[in-house]
């Protein structure tokens, strides 16, 4: 069996998906990354390498995310390629009429548009907190409530509380007001989803063309008040996918599996889950630009570098 396998390597979660050659979701991982991009990587592997058969045969590997070159480096990767590309592929496999996505991860949020088949525009988020996954988390963690009964009691909240939601700071401070004037903790937190996605469509989805039908992928979409809020905020129909959580992973893989080599492919194996990796960053003096290069070693051994304003040194010097 020959499996194509996508890892989708992000600040708070690291994904991997593996297709057949039907495209067809085999296996697939949703871990946290814990900032220790490198181990998650390893430790997904590991996990993986248990749930597909014994005879299967890894014929490509693609990374995405975050850390996606520092993924790439550490498994031997065919294809790198970002997240909208990855994102919206795996929304057109799964909707193939699809002409919205969103999509909230962990610690950032985009909205892909597209037209025909192609990504037409879209935008994203990687600055501010407001809105995503790990903000939500917190705000679970402060009303002492899981992320699963969070989501469960803001189907049962109304749309009378108004929280400010511009900033995570201003809305925390908004939730602990409204919590000491006597509101419901099921309103307030349906409040806090409501505006969390009035600033997702004001900020990152402003002056998008926004149409039916629109997919909402992500972590993020495991929040059924989230679901909710985007509904009534566009009154329109969401879908959520199944496994939207590791859909930039399952991108990733549909893309390698297109381009998948003639031959042998880059892959390093499952044994990756037990080398040593290092990584370490220095300044490149090449030019006065003086950019910060980040390199991993292998058992001390050099292998990549990348981060650079030119690709100098964004090339993987194992083949």
């Amino acid at each position: 069996m020959k499996l194509y396998l996508g890892i989708d390597v992000g600040a708070v979660t690291t994904k991997f998906a593996a297709l057949d050659e039907s495209d067809s979701l085999v296996a697939s991982l949703y871990l946290p990354t814990g900032g220790e991009p490198v181990a998650a990587v390893q430790h997904g592997l590991k996990q993986l390498h248990r749930q597909i058969p014994p005879d299967a045969e890894i014929s490509g590997v693609a990374a995405t995310g975050s850390a996606r070159y520092l993924a790439g480096a550490v498994v031997g990767a065919d294809l790198v390629k970002n997240e909208i590309t990855c994102q919206a592929v795996a929304a057109i496999h799964s909707v193939p009429d699809v002409q919205t996505v969103i999509e909230i991860g962990g610690q950032d949020s985009k909205i892909i548009i597209i037209r025909d088949g192609m990504v037409a525009d879209f935008g994203l988020n990687t600055v501010c907190a407001a809105g995503t996954g790990s903000f939500l988390d917190h705000q679970a963690a402060r009303l002492k409530m899981s992320i699963e009964e969070f989501s469960r009691r803001a189907l049962l909240g109304t749309d009378s509380v108004r929280i400010s939601g511009r900033c995570t700071v201003f809305a925390e401070s908004d939730m602990v007001h409204k919590q000491q004037t006597g509101h419901r903790v099921d309103d307030i937190i349906y409040g806090l989803c409501r505006a969390l996605a009035s600033n997702y469509l004001s900020d990152i989805a402003s002056g998008k063309d926004i149409r039916p039908p629109l997919v909402f992928q992500g972590g993020v979409a495991f929040n059924a008040g989230m679901v909710r809020a985007f509904r009534e905020e566009l009154d329109i129909e969401v879908i959520v996918p199944p496994r939207h959580e590791v859909m930039g992973a399952v991108g990733a893989a549909l893309l390698v599996h297109e381009r998948a080599p003639s031959g042998p492919g880059r892959f390093k194996g499952f044994g990756v889950s037990d080398v040593d990796y290092r990584t370490s960053s220095f300044i490149c003096h090449a030019c006065p630009g003086s950019c910060e290069i980040v390199r991993i070693m292998e058992d001390g051994r050099f292998v990549a570098a990348w981060g650079g304003r030119c690709d100098m040194w964004e090339q993987d010097t194992v083949k």
